[in-house]
This record gives structure tokens, C-alpha cells and sequence, in this order.
């Protein structure tokens, strides 16, 4: 599922094909983008913060998108065009003068701003473990900063750590060994953030390891809790439990938690909060 670890492995697929390379063509499909050329300038970055992609161009441009949960992009190869049956899914076109071309596909939150205000854009976010510029000890202040906020609820919310999406909620609970509706307050916040900062970047990074959050990357065996409902947990034997999300409200996803190694507060704590952003 897209993550903070699926952006940053994307940006690097995307800097193989188009980084140094010119665009030659661009269509971006969007009423607000429509009249937006960026052929002419140069692919000089593809930068990530969360689970936000900034491709950045010479000029001083940057092209923000946001994949949420069903956007991706593809590239094909110099000669080959994306089938048909997908145009009409298609928001961004870039062809670079190497005849490869990169095509984006149901995303979301697309603007071109100056580089130079990408802040406008991403500056309400947490401090992102894949970043140059991570600061763990504001992530553990920012996730620390509401004591009675649950344990996944506070990973969910891209403006206290950012990059942490419902798989990774699930498993860090698990590996917390704690409910995932413990009070933050009740937490080692510092050793969450190490925690989740190590996991990250290790999916991230290690080839064979992307979300394989067992050490074991057998279909099925690959996640401790997530996906899991009424199969044995790996680690006791006690039946994994989910329960659905709260509509519309983004802080309670469907969460997956084995009673047995992670005791603590039940889905019944759950109260609705306010949206929070990604």
C-alpha cells in the first residue's frame, strides 16, 4: 500500500528513467493544470517528504502529486505508448527526450508550484525518516505532544511523523507490543520513533525487505498482524482480530491487533476525531 517507503522507492525508479533527462512533452489533465507546459526544463529531482512526490525541474518549478490510495506511475520504454483502455485515467504525461515517458495515473493533490514554495504545499508535515533533514527528537515531541491520542492514531497523522500509513500503524503496535488504542502517554515515545525510523528506512532501502515487517517474505508470513483477521498470530497462536474503520474519520482505520500480545484498550475506546491531514 502506498507509503512513505513506497514514495521514496518510486522517486528512485522515476530518477532512472527521467533524472538529467528534458521533457519534450507534458500534459498534465487537470482543469487547474490544463494550460501547464513543462517542456523545455530539465528533471533535476525527484524529492519525497511522506507520502508526497515532488519532481523538481530546472527553472525553479516543482511538480507536487500525491498517490493516496489507488494513484501510480509507470514508465514506458522509448517507442511504447500506456493501452488505451488506461487514458482515462491518466493526469500527467511527461515524455523526455530519451523517448521514455512517464505517465501518472489517478493522482491526487496535483499543483505546479515554484520550488521555492513547496512549503505551501508540504510544510504542515511531520519530520520524515527518509529525509536528509529527519529530527527524531520532534517527531517524538510532536507524537508525544497529545497523551490521550491512541497509538495508531498518532502514527496516522502525517503532521507528527510523516510517511507512516495503516500498515506500518499495525505492525509498529504490534511491535510495541502494545493495543493499538494505548494512550501515547503511556508510551516510551522516543523508542516508538527509533522504532518506526529503523523500520522505514530498512523497507526502504534493503532490497527484499519493501513492508516485510517479519524478516520472513513468504505470502502470508510477511506481516505479524496486518491482513491477518482469524489466522494465527505468528508469534502465540492467538487468532488475529480487525475491526473496520470509523467512517469518515481517518485517525480509526481498519485495525488488525492480537489480544494476546498486545493488551491494552479495545476498539470500544474508540472515539471519532477530527480529520487530520496526509
Amino acid at each position: 500500500m502506498p507509503e512513505g517507503d513506497s514514495v521514496f522507492r518510486l522517486a528512485r525508479r522515476l530518477d532512472r528513467s527521467l533524472l538529467g533527462r528534458t521533457v519534450v512533452r507534458s500534459d498534465l489533465r487537470v482543469p487547474h493544470l490544463a494550460t501547464t507546459d513543462l517542456a523545455g526544463r530539465e528533471v533535476v529531482e525527484h524529492a519525497t517528504h511522506g507520502k508526497h512526490l515532488l519532481t523538481r525541474f530546472s527553472g525553479g518549478a516543482t511538480l507536487h502529486s500525491h498517490l493516496l490510495m489507488d494513484g501510480e506511475w509507470t514508465v514506458t520504454r522509448p517507442g511504447r505508448v500506456l493501452p488505451r483502455r488506461l487514458h482515462h485515467e491518466l493526469r500527467v504525461v511527461l515524455e523526455a527526450d530519451t523517448g521514455s515517458t512517464a505517465w501518472g495515473l489517478r493522482l491526487h493533490q496535483l499543483a505546479v508550484v515554484a520550488t521555492v514554495d513547496e512549503q505551501q504545499l508540504v510544510g504542515h508535515l511531520g519530520p520524515d525518516p527518509l529525509r536528509d533533514d529527519w529530527d527524531p527528537d520532534e517527531a517524538a515531541l510532536r507524537l508525544g505532544a497529545e497523551p490521550a491520542t491512541p497509538l495508531v492514531s498518532a502514527l496516522l497523522d502525517q503532521t507528527r511523523i510523516a510517511g507512516l500509513g495503516n500498515l506500518w500503524a499495525n505492525e509498529l503496535a504490534f511491535l510495541t507490543g502494545r493495543s493499538p488504542w494505548t494512550p501515547m502517554g503511556e508510551l516510551d515515545v522516543p523508542a516508538l520513533v527509533e522504532r518506526a525510523a529503523r523500520a522505514l528506512r530498512h523497507s526502504a532501502l534493503v532490497p527484499g525487505a519493501y513492508q516485510v515487517t517479519t524478516g520472513r517474505s513468504r505470502r502470508g508470513e510477511d506481516h505479524w498482524v496486518a491482513g491477518r483477521q482469524r489466522r494465527p498470530c505468528l508469534r502465540c497462536g492467538t487468532g488475529v482480530r480487525m475491526v473496520d474503520e470509523l467512517p469518515d474519520d481517518p485517525a480509526h482505520r481498519r485495525t488488525w491487533w492480537c489480544p494476546h500480545c498486545q493488551p491494552g484498550p479495545g476498539p470500544e475506546s474508540r472515539r471519532a476525531t477530527p480529520r487530520r491531514s496526509r
